[in-house]
């Protein structure tokens, strides 16, 4: 059986993208960004908050894509892979861990230039369960649960 490395993220940018387009002539894009959580001390009962940084990679048309639209402060959704990576400088080893994207779906808004707010998506959205599940002849079962 292998194992599951799936990593998904909802944060804002902390800065724009860095884009760098490769020999091979692959597109790549790097920036991170801060996913915060908030919670209620149970001591103080006063209200406080943990952020994260994590490092983003995305390839080829997801960093083309990053490089025309997000900025920082943007609000995205990102889903990807843990990836750690190794390198040598001045003779001590360095790690990092990133997370290389598979999806990502930009949910800040944008005002155009009538004043209204428009969606921007750069991956398909997808919508919310419905309830299709249920079968138009039997709508009244009931689950076990």
């Amino acid at each position: 059986m292998s194992g599951v490395n799936k990593v998904i993220l909802v944060g804002r940018l902390g800065k724009d993208p860095e884009v760098r387009n490769l020999e091979n002539g692959a597109t790549v894009a790097n920036f991170s960004i801060a996913t915060t959580e908030t919670y209620k001390d149970k001591t103080t009962g006063e209200r406080k908050e943990n952020t994260e940084w994590h490092n983003i990679v995305l390839w080829r048309g997801l960093a083309d894509i990053a490089a025309k639209y997000l900025h920082k402060g943007d609000l995205i959704y990102v889903e990807g892979k843990l990836r750690t990576r190794s390198w040598e400088k001045e003779g001590v080893t360095r790690y990092t861990t990133e997370v290389v994207g598979d999806n990502m779906t930009m949910l800040s808004t944008k005002q155009s230039g009538g004043g209204s707010t428009q969606e921007r998506t750069a991956a398909p959205t997808y919508a919310a369960a419905t309830d299709d599940f249920k079968s138009a002849g039997n709508a009244t079962d009931d689950l076990p649960f």
